[in-house]
């Protein structure tokens, strides 16, 4: 884990960064107000279509319906480029309380996908619950997938590809602790 602001290595339980002393909430009085999010897809650039909006929501309830702990949202919004872009998504994943104010710490399985076309940056955060189980290499190779379709303004096709690699890593993931399911509640 590294702070999204200096990029320091932190240890899970840190309350803060040791290198520049970033917390939640100083982060957000450094960023100012969260933006609105809609459950599933918030759109605040309105860069796609209603039926774009469509397709991208019933492939989210889909895999909810599949996943049921597993709570995604995507986010499109244009952030200045006065911070790192690691610092918009940690403060968006952590102040939209994503997974709802129950589901905390190993309990948080929500996945956040951030994109901002005007920075042409993205990033795919997922909460503590599932950070063990899906390894950042895997999340970035995913972006790297749909950054084509993205740098052609095909955003819905970008998110579809990531949430369809989405799919597939939550069966691989699934699978091998369906023994533990029963014993732990993880998935």
């Amino acid at each position: 884990m590294h702070c999204p602001y200096c990029n320091h290595q932190l240890r899970a339980d840190a309350a803060e960064c040791p290198s520049c002393r970033l917390t939640f909430p100083r982060a957000g009085t450094l960023l100012g107000a969260m933006p609105m999010l809609h459950p599933g897809l918030a759109d605040s650039l309105a860069l796609m279509s209603s039926n774009d909006h469509s397709r991208i929501r019933k492939r989210i309830e889909r895999l909810q319906r599949r996943f049921p702990q597993v709570v995604i949202q995507v986010v499109l919004h244009a952030f200045p480029p006065s911070h790192p872009f690691g610092l918009y998504a940690f403060w968006l994943f952590n102040g939209g309380i994503l997974a709802g104010y129950a589901r905390r710490g190993a309990s948080n399985h929500a996945i956040l996908l951030l994109i901002d076309p005007d920075r042409g940056e993205s990033a795919l955060m997922p909460g503590y619950g599932l950070e063990p189980f899906l390894r950042q290499e895997t999340l970035d190779h995913l972006l790297e997938l749909a950054s084509p379709a993205w740098a052609d303004g095909r955003w819905a096709e970008g998110i579809l590809q990531v949430l369809e690699g989405l799919a597939q890593l939550l069966q691989a993931v699934a699978i091998p602790l369906s023994g533990q399911v029963a014993e732990q509640g993880d998935f």
